[in-house]
């Protein structure tokens, strides 16, 4: 792999790692927002929705994270 396409790729990588934080930082709030809901609130539908919420973003930061290291990978080659 030339120069360019690494370079571009490491761009590619800072910008998913910062995609990533930001997802993170709404993860952290949601989380912290369901955690902070009386016990019988976090049963309701709204409840059960945030804990949706902050299992699709764990999981959209895995699958970042995954990325990540796939085109860390490939510039290694």
């Amino acid at each position: 792999m030339n120069k360019r396409r690494r370079t571009a790729l490491n761009k590619i990588i800072d910008a998913l790692g910062e995609v990533s934080d930001d997802i993170s930082t709404h993860l952290d709030e949601e989380q912290e927002t369901f955690d902070n809901m009386p016990e019988n609130l976090q049963d309701t539908d709204r409840g059960q929705a945030m804990e949706e919420a902050v299992a699709a973003m764990e999981e959209a930061v895995g699958a970042l994270d995954d990325a990540k290291e796939s085109l860390e990978q490939a510039i290694d080659v």
